[in-house]
């Protein structure tokens, strides 16, 4: 971004700046003093760390102005200083101001599951034809959404924004902010499912993402999920859909192959051609197939979104295959959990072919944020592991016991290892002992529970002499 810091100060309301802050240019805006760039605008929020508390630091980065809230009376002379009744308020202000400003089609991403894998196939598929600035990471809250858009480059064309929500009103608010072209919900799941009680209600939440879609707007949704079915019916904005039930979805996926590190499929309606992604799982295909409706509102060449697909960039720690000191393979999904999308890579993972000698090796970290349903919903992972095919279970924390209970009536005890929470070296060390250079194995467990760190365990930087 470039501004004045006028231009910032006329539109936050601060009035009698000093003369020579006209002369002023902001190149970026940063709410963390050790990001900090030279001729940036520091924005101290208040969260566990009140932000104000890293002006000096913020200063010694070279930051050209900062704002700060006015209930904070020592208001820096160092550097100037918007005053501001509160600044994640005014960040928002000026984020939506700057978006305007710009300009550009607007694509929000939300879902229990695979939105920043569907928000980063979407990029891919755009960037073929237009200059896209997307979500970084998973900057997708209150802070992370107006951060995305004041990181745009003036010459950016479509914003692909990510959006997330653990309570109602969250999404309603991202969406009034951002104000999308077309807005995208690729699944209902069972995340944040103890703050909502039911998935009727969690896709209530996310049908909030429609509140600020633009009247002639898009909503493209899973058109294999009834609970989103029922709740488009009464949209002004237009419709689309994707999933695998070619009766029924605008755009179907057919003849899904995968191995184990990339799914090939094909949509009829669209063109006789193959399309491929370089992951697994026919819940990827339907990310997938999102990004292919984006493509296709956006007018983007057939041929160019085969090719983003088939090599895009993915956000670390989502379903991405690593390989182990050992030589084993180690299927990462690490970031988050939810009792849908457990079942749905366990699905895949089980086809997943083996060397000679090897296993399949299931590591499961415990699914947060389920409330009072937690024990039921862990027990019923089971449904999803197939001891025929699944040789090992390595479950880590203290509410995904109900699954090892689960899993004792359907497998040997010795092919069940449980860990409680807190015991996570003894998992790392156990599972160094029993792997085998032709095994596969799966790490798939809530953020929380820091499966990376088992990751980085079995890595070969972790193991070198």
């Amino acid at each position: 971004m470039k501004m004045q810091l006028s231009e910032i100060a006329r539109v936050l309301e601060v009035e009698d700046i000093p003369a020579e802050w006209n002369t002023i240019t902001i190149t970026s805006v940063s709410f963390d003093s050790r990001q900090m760039k030279p001729g940036a605008l520091f924005v101290p929020l208040k969260g566990e760390n009140d932000g104000h508390q890293f002006i000096q630091k913020a200063i010694d980065a070279q930051a050209a102005a900062t704002l700060w809230q006015t209930d904070h009376r020592a208001i820096p002379t160092a550097i100037p200083a918007l005053p501001v009744e509160d600044t994640l308020a005014a960040m928002q202000k000026l984020a939506k101001y700057y978006l305007h400003k710009i300009n550009p089609q607007v694509v929000a991403v939300t879902g229990s599951n695979g939105k920043t894998t569907t928000k980063d196939m979407i990029a891919a598929v755009l960037q073929t034809q237009y200059n896209v600035t997307k979500t970084f990471a998973n900057f997708n809250n209150e802070i992370g959404v107006p951060m995305t858009c004041l990181s745009m480059e003036p010459n950016t064309e479509v914003l692909v924004v990510e959006m997330g929500m653990d309570r109602f009103g969250q999404l309603d608010k991202l969406s009034r902010l951002v104000e999308p072209d077309i807005a995208v919900i690729t699944m209902i799941g069972e995340a944040h499912i103890e703050f909502f009680g039911t998935r009727d209600r969690i896709a209530d939440a996310k049908m909030e993402i429609t509140h600020g879609l633009k009247e002639d707007g898009t909503l493209i949704y899973n058109g294999d999920e009834p609970l989103l079915q029922a709740r488009t019916a009464d949209l002004v904005q237009t419709t689309k859909t994707f999933g695998l039930d070619e009766q029924t979805d605008d755009l179907a996926a057919s003849d899904i192959q995968g191995n184990d590190h990339a799914t090939t499929f094909k949509v009829p309606a669209l063109t006789p051609d193959e399309f491929k992604i370089p992951m697994i799982g026919d819940y990827n295909v339907k990310n997938a197939l999102a990004a292919i409706e984006v493509g296709k509102l956006m007018h983007i060449e057939i041929a160019n979104i085969i090719q983003a697909l088939k090599t895009f960039a993915l956000t670390a720690n989502r379903t991405e295959w690593v390989n182990g000191a050992l030589g084993e393979r180690i299927l990462s999904d690490v970031y988050n959990s939810n009792p849908t999308a457990v079942k749905a890579v366990l699905h895949s993972f089980k086809e997943v072919p083996v060397e000679d000698g090897g296993r399949r090796i299931v590591v499961l970290g415990d699914m947060l944020e389920l409330g009072e349903q937690s024990p039921e919903l862990h027990a019923s992972l089971a449904e999803a592991i197939d001891p025929a095919k699944i040789d090992e279970v390595y479950l880590y924390g203290n509410e995904i016991k109900p699954l090892k209970t689960k899993l004792e009536g359907m497998m040997a005890p010795q092919r069940i290892h449980y860990f409680e929470f807190g015991n996570q070296e003894q998992l790392i060390d156990d599972l160094q002992h029993d792997l085998r250079p032709e095994d596969v194995v799966l790490l798939k467990g809530s953020h929380g529970m820091h499966l990376e760190k088992v990751l980085a365990a079995l890595s070969p930087a972790e193991n070198e002499d």
